[in-house]
């Protein structure tokens, strides 16, 4: 009874298993299916009517020919001319060259669209994302200055404590930097009560500084080494979630924007052939500040800036709140039609919002714009404008508005910069590079070549070599790059690379390197006389622990080169981290399954029932 029992036990198992595999399969296959269509750059040129000009298919393509744009496609109807561009790389170039020829009458508007089918549009699915050197782009390395950083915040600290003094009534307070992560503060002729009123404020909002006693009445305010790694370390994630929210404000959902060493970051934006379009996303490497201006121009602690029609304004040297503490701006327009920004301010700087309003009620505010750069001298500078002046109309706390805007652009660029936040570090280009999208398909086209040769080689040697079990691994080898694709698909976070298709041929080799080791297996128990499906059974179980160790000890490097490594070196290890998963997919459960559906007319063998 119990042959039979286990026989139906096994046959449930292997059709659970088989549906499995079915249904993670076309899974698969419909991820990888966008791949197959590209999106195509649409442009529509409208006419006003004012102006009459030839309208044939023809004379728009002769336009664009002059300037050595392909296209797809022209259709031409009353209302409008629509032209598909064979490359989307190319809808700058044709934009410029068809409003050159044209009369001004026509207007020229572009859209993106994909030539997948609608039922596959349902499903969501998007192709898988090229990295720079395969779709061309621009590619940046920044400079994080997290010395000048410190040296700014141990600057703030002196200010704050001059401030405190002036508060409290306390004077002869005289504090100085000593370096870029230290000050003395020197209370000899202060009062008494001088250091028990303005060390514990100080204490309260820094409490990573620690305060030494250098002689009577003298003192240190300083980092602790532990202390400056940490502000490094805080002041580049800052910096880096800062340059990710101002590309992704700007739309550019495909670039990689990670840390590159010890203060440098990258940033690679695939798809954008304009290089000046893109410094100034992000060459907009600046901080906002917000501050009062000052009833004394001449008094304690004012700072004097320009603004943008070159006055010099009076400001008061601490800044009522930066960029950091906005959670949110919008631009917008008042009950007249002007431009305004709203804003909506995190815990914080509501706080210090409210506090500062409720004091400051019909007296001016301004928004300080700095910048940094690099002279001849390859020396930092830093350069400093009031973009803006509003009044205080009233109490105002995390939400208000910012008004007296020049433009309603200037409204949305000043958003814009808000919503991304405020880098607390100077930051400065210290490369840039340019690689066209021609190189891109070069790249695409040798990598493909290079697959192509080494999957045929492949397929031919299993099959030669191992006949009906070489015939499952070259379907298994097929469903491994299937899934593969399907895979990358699938993750936002996943980029194809030049080296990334390197690893494409190395998965190749690891999924093959796989089924050699189980077909040598069911060999070697074939010549100890086993029938052929114990043997196969016997072969995929034994097979298995050493496949198992021998991808483990690769997935650790490959999570380790993703781990420690950036563009080209990141792209080859997902790659590889995710080819061993669908290496080991299609490898071991697929192909099994496939060699069971081969020989199924045995099965009852397996069992070790006589047909």
């Amino acid at each position: 009874m119990n042959q039979p029992i286990n026989r139906q036990h096994h046959h449930r198992q292997n059709r659970w298993r088989n549906l499995i595999i079915l249904v993670t399969l076309t899974f698969m296959l419909i991820s990888a299916l966008p791949n197959l269509y590209t999106d195509k750059v649409k442009l529509t040129l409208t006419n006003s009517g004012e102006h009459q000009q030839q309208t044939t298919p023809k004379y728009f393509k002769d336009i664009l020919a002059q300037a050595n744009i392909p296209t797809d496609e022209i259709r031409v109807s009353n209302d409008e001319i629509v032209i598909t561009l064979h490359e989307a790389a190319d809808q700058k170039f044709a934009t410029e060259s068809l409003k050159q020829q044209l009369a001004d009458g026509y207007q020229v508007t572009s859209s993106l669209t994909n030539e997948a089918p609608a039922w596959l549009n349902a499903f969501a699915a998007k192709p898988i994302k090229l990295g720079l050197d395969l779709s061309g782009g621009v590619l940046f390395v920044l400079e994080v200055d997290t010395d000048r950083a410190q040296a700014d915040r141990i600057k703030n600290i002196g200010q704050e404590l001059k401030a405190i003094a002036l508060e409290n009534k306390i004077r002869a307070v005289n504090v100085s930097p000593l370096n870029n992560h230290a000050l003395t503060v020197d209370l000899t002729r202060a009062s008494n009560e001088a250091k028990d009123t303005l060390f514990p404020q100080i204490t309260k909002t820094y409490p990573e500084l620690s305060i030494k006693k250098e002689q009577e009445h003298k003192y240190l305010l300083s980092y602790t080494d532990e202390a400056q790694q940490t502000f490094r370390q805080e002041t580049m994630k800052q910096t880096l979630k800062t340059m990710r929210g101002r590309i992704e404000e700007l739309g550019i959902t495909e670039a990689i924007t990670q840390k590159q060493g010890k203060n440098r970051i990258r940033i690679e934006l695939p798809g954008v052939h304009d290089p000046a379009e893109a410094k100034r996303i992000i060459g907009a490497t600046a901080s906002l500040e917000f501050y009062q201006l000052a009833s004394n121009t001449a008094g304690f602690g004012v700072i004097h800036i320009k603004d943008e029609n070159g006055r010099q304004l009076a400001l008061n040297g601490k800044a009522i709140f930066s960029g950091s503490n906005i959670k949110n701006a919008v631009a917008g327009r008042d009950d007249m039609g002007q431009p305004l920004v709203n804003l909506t301010l995190d815990g914080i700087g509501g706080k210090k919002m409210s506090n500062f309003s409720k004091k400051n009620i019909g007296k001016p505010m301004a928004t300080v714009f700095s910048e940094f750069y690099r002279n001849a001298d390859n020396q930092m500078l830093k350069t400093n404008k009031i973009i803006n002046v509003a009044t205080i109309q009233q109490h105002l706390g995390s939400q208000f508005s910012i008004t007296n805007l020049s433009s309603h652009q200037t409204a949305q660029e000043l958003a814009l910069l808000l919503r991304a936040g405020s880098l607390t570090a100077p930051v400065t280009i210290v490369q840039q590079r340019s690689i066209e999208a021609t190189l891109g398909e070069a790249n695409i086209d040798n990598g493909i070549k290079a697959l192509t040769v080494g999957v045929s080689i492949t397929l031919l040697f299993m099959a030669f070599w191992y006949r009906s079990l070489g015939l499952v691994a070259n379907v298994a080898l097929g469903l491994n790059l299937l899934s593969l694709l399907g895979l990358m698909s699938l993750l936002p976070g996943a980029v194809l690379t030049l080296p990334g298709i390197a690893g494409l041929v190395l998965t190749v080799g690891m999924a093959v390197d796989t089924n050699v080791l189980i077909f040598e297996r069911i060999k070697e128990e074939l010549k100890r006389g086993r029938k052929t499906l114990a043997a196969i059974e016997s072969g995929y179980n034994n097979a298995f622990t050493t496949i198992l160790d021998a991808n483990i000890t690769t997935m650790i490097t490959g999570v380790i080169l993703y781990a420690i490594g950036y563009g080209a070196v990141k792209g080859f290890a997902i790659i590889l981290c995710l080819g061993i998963l669908t290496s080991m997919f299609t490898g071991v459960f697929v192909s099994k399954a496939l060699t069971g559906l081969l020989v199924r007319e045995n099965k009852a063998q397996l069992l070790g029932v006589k047909s």
